[in-house]
């Protein structure tokens, strides 16, 4: 009996180091944006690892993620919609399998109290990402619907964070800054450091997707599948258990609980249903009209093929 429990036992160890070695290995590139947030909790959940996936995230800029594909350092990435279409312009060829979040209130420009309209910020300084970044892309958007363009104000490239904390400190002489969430949040708490003058509410027009490389996606069908179904059961751990969640989530961007459970009001995060109904149309009709906005600003040079920039597959 000793030696049949011996056998099963050795089996079964085999059997999990099979599996263990199956495991598809991933590189995802993303940042500490708030709407990110379920494809760590996805890892540290080890939801990712139950659906037969090795997920390492890193940490990158936006402005460097596409550099990290480029180099084979990463295979997926999250980023917004429109910096899709700057990545394949350049080269970087990508393609978005599912929708993450859409924006509500979480982006925004945050100004100086003598700053009464956005049409106010001809000649002014406005800190901002890199260009083919969300925050500038964003400022690009908000200008062109208040009749002016990205050459009418002085852009200063800071990150998201650092733009929010160069207006909480006053430095940098700066009239105006893009940022987001959770920084976006540290601006709330100072009201004395400027206010918020236009948000995702205002112009709804961020919006996340994941995406991969089409070598990958070839080659790897079953795990981007996996991907997409480890994000909405992630979701699903969101909704059925938000405390532990949120304690996951916020320690990564060194929040609390309380503190990410606040960021996260001010985004949608996207399930298969919403899912489905955005690939059905939007999706494109956004492409397009951010195309021609990125092309206007100087962003990108020529059109990419907007046919290729999604695979819907993964979500039905």
């Amino acid at each position: 009996m000793k030696t049949k429990n011996t056998l099963i036992a050795l089996a079964a160890a085999a059997f999990a180091f099979t599996a263990q070695a199956q495991a598809t290995k991933v590189g995802i590139g993303i940042s500490g944006w708030t709407g990110f947030a379920p494809l760590t909790l996805a890892k540290e959940a080890g939801i990712f690892k139950k659906n037969g996936l090795d997920v390492s995230i890193k940490k990158i800029p936006q402005k460097d993620r596409h550099l990290a594909i480029a180099s084979g350092d990463i295979q997926c990435a999250a980023t917004t919609v429109e910096t899709w279409i700057v990545w394949n312009a350049n080269g970087v060829a990508t393609t978005q399998i599912f929708q993450l979040d859409k924006s509500f209130g979480a982006d925004g420009m945050v100004v100086k109290p003598n700053i009464a309209a956005i049409k106010d910020l001809k000649g002014k300084k406005v800190a901002a990402d890199a260009p083919g970044t969300a925050t500038y892309f964003t400022l690009a958007w908000m200008l062109k619907k208040n009749g002016l363009s990205i050459k009418d104000v002085e852009v200063v490239n800071l990150s998201p964070q650092a733009a929010a904390n160069a207006m909480i400190a006053g430095t940098a002489g700066l009239d105006a800054a893009m940022t987001y969430e959770p920084f976006l949040s540290a601006v709330r708490a100072k009201p004395e450091a400027g206010k918020i003058i236009a948000t995702t509410l205002d112009y709804p027009m961020v919006m996340d997707t994941f995406g991969c490389t089409p070598k990958f996606l070839a080659e790897n069908p079953k795990a981007a599948q996996a991907l997409a179904d480890s994000y909405f059961q992630a979701l699903e751990m969101i909704k059925a258990d938000p405390k532990k969640s949120f304690e996951i989530m916020g320690a990564d961007v060194k929040q609390t609980a309380e503190a990410f459970e606040g960021s996260q009001k001010f985004l949608r995060w996207q399930d298969k249903a919403a899912n489905q109904k955005f690939f059905a149309g939007e999706h494109a009709a956004f492409s397009k009209e951010a195309a021609e906005l990125l092309l206007e600003a100087g962003i990108i040079r020529s059109m990419p093929d907007l046919s290729k920039l999604a695979d819907t597959r993964f979500v039905k």
